[in-house]
């Protein structure tokens, strides 16, 4: 598994045509502080809330909604942990490319990081 920063992945996400970002927080989270807007690149957000059920209730959830286990999935969360965590499960269910959003949506990493703090696009 691979890890990137916010704008190492918003540039593979424009040119990986198949590429899936997943947001892992929660609908408080998403609702407070926004979500990455990727519509204008055509590509998909799935937000798969991690720790709401069981491990196999999340995978479940992946696999409905990204079925082909090729599929590049970019995994995020605010800090970079629990996308970690739902990366390894990924992993673990036989997902082949993923990366983990090291610096996270918000910039709990320092100044300028994470992909709010950067200036990508949010919604």
């Amino acid at each position: 598994m691979k890890q990137s920063t916010a704008k190492e992945v918003w540039s593979s996400l424009q040119n990986e045509a198949q590429a899936v970002l997943v947001d892992v927080r929660t609908p408080e989270e998403w609702a407070q502080v926004g979500m990455p807007e990727l519509g204008n690149i055509g590509r998909k957000l799935v937000a798969l809330t991690w720790g709401a059920g069981s491990e196999a209730e999340f995978i479940h959830a992946l696999e409905q909604a990204v079925p082909d286990k090729a599929t590049p999935l970019f995994f995020i969360c605010r800090s970079g942990v629990r996308s970690q965590k739902a990366a390894t499960l990924a992993a673990q269910a036989g997902y082949q490319t993923l990366t983990n959003v090291a610096d996270g949506f918000e910039d709990k990493h320092g100044p300028g990081t994470g992909w709010k703090a950067c200036g990508l696009p949010v919604k």
